[in-house]
């Protein structure tokens, strides 16, 4: 793990920690809860967190499908490789800074789980940093609460990125194209010299069927070659 890596890793653990510590701290739904007694609703908030934080871990950390030394003679279809990582990739989509790794064929559908799950925690967290705020034109109110205010400000536009970003992705995933094969479509010789505007796409159900449920790796050099081979 490079020094790089570990700062952000670090920061997005610690903002996520800060954040629900603040929530806790202030009168919103979750203390009231918990002041009750009623620990199920904390409990489970708590547990979502730390389930998007491990699934963040998961991500950033696990091999997104580099390309092995024996195969980089012959890289295989849509494979790219990466600067930043000095590594080719399998079915490149893109490097991720906020993960501090690539987003590639193996690590790309738990990739779509975590953004789904954060999802739904900043979601839950909006709505509770909301039920802590009630508005007072006055110094003394805003000197409570400016913590809370932005934490709210903060989540929400941490949910509308997460949210237009999960968006993107199942859209792209149901055509089975990269991030990296529609910005740069023009650039890609498999793609620029094939008869068919996209040579990889096989109908939303089975897109989704293999990007979903495969258990292993996908030669695109056989779909490509055989539907590139489909009569018009």
């Amino acid at each position: 793990m490079g020094a790089g890596g570990l700062w952000v890793r670090t920061a997005h653990t610690a903002l996520s920690g800060v954040l629900t510590l603040g929530l806790f701290l202030h009168r919103t739904d979750l203390q009231k809860e918990a002041e009750r007694g009623a620990v199920l609703q904390p409990a489970l908030f708590v547990a979502l967190l730390g389930c998007s934080v491990l699934l963040y871990f998961r991500v950033s950390l696990m091999d997104p499908g580099f390309v092995r030394a024996d195969e980089e003679a012959e890289q295989p279809m849509r494979a790219k490789h990466c600067q930043l990582c000095q590594h080719c990739v399998r079915r490149y989509d893109h490097h991720c800074p906020w993960i501090e790794n690539c987003v590639g064929e193996k690590n790309h559908p738990l990739f779509i789980v975590y953004l789904s799950v954060q999802l739904v925690v900043l979601l839950w967290g909006g709505h509770v940093a909301w039920s802590g705020l009630y508005f007072k034109q006055s110094w003394e109110w805003l000197r409570h609460n400016i913590f809370l205010l932005l934490s709210f400000l903060l989540i929400v536009i941490f949910t509308i990125v997460v949210l237009l970003l999960l968006i993107s992705h199942l859209y792209l995933i149901s055509c089975n194209t990269t991030t990296w094969e529609f910005m740069s479509y023009h650039r890609i010789s498999y793609l620029r010299h094939s008869e068919l505007q996209n040579p990889f796409d096989q109908g939303v159900i089975r897109n989704l069927w293999r990007f979903f449920c495969s258990c292993h790796l996908t030669a695109w050099e056989k779909i490509y070659f055989h539907r590139s081979n489909e009569p018009v």
